[in-house]
């Protein structure tokens, strides 16, 4: 429905009540006083936790983590293959590049041209990589992000290639949550922070300005921006080295977080002093000729637009008739962009969902385009024949319990235009990274329609086992959730599991934003949990890993997604109570050896199953949690999420959400398993004061085993290196296998 749409009921506006709270004192996150509290909690959980086995699994994670082994993902540009890289000798990491040739063997190559460590020494701040983007007209300048501490915002510095140096005078934008995109080798469209009025309620930048090389962004016109109360504004741009192509300028206005509108402009539109191929010619940053030149996609907000040449594409979240078609959520379609830019939007469905199979994800070589989909959690990939009418194959070889996906190399290049990376992945499977080529058929493989697209694809590298498989298998049940819902989830154990009950079983799960929590090779949870054994019992039992894909998530696609958000949102809560309690039906396991853990949103998941399920399990990690959902929209990034979760600042919204607000559900005389909230200080998305509040209500209530452990940097994934990572991780499970083991 669209924003405007004059049947849209009028939302409620009474204020809702403000529940007393004394432990706001705890919001100021880096008080004096407050990182004292921390620092007492924190020797507090170490004193308890940090034990042989706590280093071991540690030490254990870290030399993974560190491991010369793994597949060093990499991105063509140009003629070079570029990868970032974090090992022990380099825990910051280097972004380095080599040849293709190069890369093919055991051992490449690499020509390191950043490395971050050394940067953070000379410049004496804890960067943190958060990205490059590579100038496509020469491939010899990169706009770098650096965190300083590993949260959202970045700093953004313009770096020669060729000289391994940043450029003087170049672009240089202040940390902030930057958005931006190459226009041409001297123009950027830039979405930061420049005073308190540039950015949104939800602390994201509401402003987009066209910068030129040797301009301040201040200085820079504001070429379009979006209320304060939308989420934020984002940019980007599509532009293809070459002249038969229209490069364009994008500009999207987040409203909320599923409802947007795109707009766009043709960079020729806006140039001044020659055309396409004057290399004297420059792009006008007049606000009032960029807003002259923009088409907003008018389509209902809550249909996702994108754009690949000169198609434009649709997936609406929900039912959309358009004009004489109607395509269905979760549904893809496509319209030609001269039409579009008429305000005449025909579309043409090119994939239908249905009741088990959803799309993920698509990817466009030069001539294909490639739909990753989810057949009850199952992979899937299906290519369509842009040159013969869509035409539809499917690629075979994917596994049972496995995830493939597929991108394009370079569609840019001539030479790589249809060939793609393939990674297959599965829970007990060490990743493989596979290159083909789409039309490069054999006779035997071409589909009933003529589509000739099914690819030979060759493996480039194989990750190792970092784990020991032997004697584990992968299972896919079902449970029931309370409405009668089948909810699909993974179990990893023993194969010849004894069902009495007995083994230490971990439950993961997330339920919320569309994220569909699919099967993939860990190394952490295959050191961490998958590799423990216990020692007290005769059987030596191994753990349990199950991973549930309850409501909230894109499993099944947007519907998946909708019907557990605001008012019904307890139903991601209920789907992943039955789960454990089907876990605990079959013997897998029992209240006592059951846990779950989970973060950032399924933080709040496993909080609520802490609060509302305390009787089926027998512990809880919560990491960088919300909690506190009364005031999570003025903390951190939270205003962003009130689409998700609904605002607690409207009355009639409260009345629901104050149900799965794990700081309000804390009862006096209730049991609670132990529980570890861990965070970190520097997570400026959902911040570490809700984690802070739940854990000293809890113990302020005399509750037990109620830890708390927060790091000083890493970011919303308290992970700013491999070893933060190995370290926080290690302490999730050695809480977790102490509370469900007793070891």
């Amino acid at each position: 429905m669209r924003e405007d749409d004059p049947t849209t009921a009028t939302a409620p506006t009474t204020s809702a009540e403000t529940p007393e709270d004394e432990n706001l004192w705890l919001e100021d996150i880096y008080g004096d006083e407050q990182i004292a509290w921390v620092k007492e909690q924190n020797a507090k959980t170490l004193e308890r936790f940090h034990d042989p086995l706590f280093d071991s699994i540690a030490g254990d994670l870290r030399t993974a983590l560190d491991s010369d082994d793994r597949i060093p993902m990499v991105t063509k540009r140009g003629d070079h293959f570029f990868n970032f890289w974090r090992d022990k000798k380099n825990p910051k990491g280097v972004w380095r590049r080599t040849t293709w040739d190069s890369y093919r063997t055991a051992e490449p190559d690499w020509d390191v041209l950043l490395d971050v460590d050394e940067l953070a020494a000379r410049e004496d701040t804890s960067w943190v990589w958060s990205g490059a983007m590579v100038r496509r007209s020469d491939h010899r300048r990169a706009l770098i992000l650096l965190s300083p501490d590993g949260g959202d915002s970045h700093r953004v510095r313009e770096f020669d290639l060729d000289d391994r140096t940043f450029v003087d005078g170049g672009f240089d934008i202040p940390a902030a949550k930057t958005r931006l995109a190459w226009l041409d080798d001297d123009t950027v469209l830039v979405a930061t922070e420049t005073d308190a009025d540039s950015l949104t309620t939800s602390s994201y930048p509401r402003q987009a300005r066209a910068l030129k090389r040797g301009q301040a962004v201040s200085e820079a016109p504001i070429i379009a921006e979006v209320p304060r109360d939308h989420v934020a504004i984002f940019v980007g741009s599509d532009v293809r080295p070459g002249a038969e192509t229209t490069d364009r300028a994008v500009i999207v206005d987040a409203i909320d977080f599923f409802n947007s509108q795109l707009s766009f402009l043709d960079l020729d539109d806006i140039r001044v002093g020659g055309d396409t191929a004057d290399t004297d010619s420059t792009l006008t940053t007049d606000p009032a000729e960029w807003t002259e030149a923009l088409t907003a996609v008018d389509v209902p907000t809550d249909v996702e637009v994108g754009f690949e040449r000169d198609l434009v594409l649709f997936r609406p979240q929900s039912n959309w008739n358009a004009a004489t078609t109607e395509v269905p959520a979760g549904g893809l379609a496509v319209a030609d962009i001269s039409a579009v830019k008429q305000g005449e939007i025909t579309p043409r469905v090119i994939f239908t969902p249905d009741a088990h199979t959803s799309l993920q994800s698509f990817t466009f070589t030069r001539d294909y385009l490639v739909l990753e989909l989810l057949a009850d959690v199952q992979s899937k990939l299906t290519v369509l024949d842009l040159g013969n009418d869509f035409a539809e194959s499917t690629l075979p070889g994917v596994p049972a319990n496995h995830m493939v996906g597929l991108s394009a190399v370079d569609k840019f290049d001539p030479a790589t235009a249809n060939d793609y990376w393939m990674v297959s992945t599965g829970f007990l499977t060490p990743s493989t990274l596979s290159y083909g080529t789409l039309g490069e058929t054999p006779a035997t493989s071409t589909s009933e329609d003529g589509a000739t697209c099914t690819p030979i694809a060759e493996v480039i590298k194989t990750a190792p086992a970092l784990f020991p498989t032997e004697g584990l298998s992968v299972e896919q049940h079902f449970a029931t959730s309370a409405d009668g819902t089948t909810i699909p989830y993974f179990q990893i154990a023993a194969s010849d599991l004894e069902l009495d009950g007995n083994n230490p079983t971990l439950l993961d799960g997330y339920g919320g934003f569309e994220v569909s929590r699919t099967p993939g090779y860990s190394p952490v949870v295959g050191i961490g949990w998958l590799g423990r054994q216990t020692r007290t019992d005769s059987l030596g039992r191994r753990g349990v890993y199950v991973l549930a894909n309850i409501r909230g998530g894109g499993e099944y696609g947007p519907e998946w997604h909708t019907s557990a958000m605001r008012e019904n949102r307890m139903r991601c809560y209920e789907d992943h109570s039955a789960v454990a309690r089907d876990l605990i039906d079959r013997g897998v396991t029992s209240p006592r050896r059951l846990g779950c853990a989970g973060g950032s949103n399924g933080g709040l998941l496993v909080g609520n199953m802490l609060t509302q399920y305390p009787e089926l399990f027998g512990a809880v990690s919560c990491g960088v949690p919300l909690l506190d959902m009364r005031r999570y929209t003025k903390l951190s990034a939270g205003y962003s999420w009130k689409a998700e979760y609904g605002d607690p600042d409207v009355a009639e919204d409260w009345e629901f959400i104050k149900s799965f607000s794990p700081y309000h559900l804390i009862e006096d005389n209730r049991d609670y398993p132990p529980v570890l909230f861990w965070t970190a200080t520097s997570d400026d998305r959902v911040g570490p004061v809700q984690a802070r509040k739940m854990a000293a209500r809890m113990q302020a209530a005399g509750i037990d085993d109620v830890w708390f452990f927060e790091d000083t940097e890493g970011g919303h994934s308290a992970a700013s290196d491999n070893e933060q990572t190995a370290f926080t991780r290690a302490l999730s499970y050695r809480f977790l296998w102490n509370a469900l083991t007793g070891e």
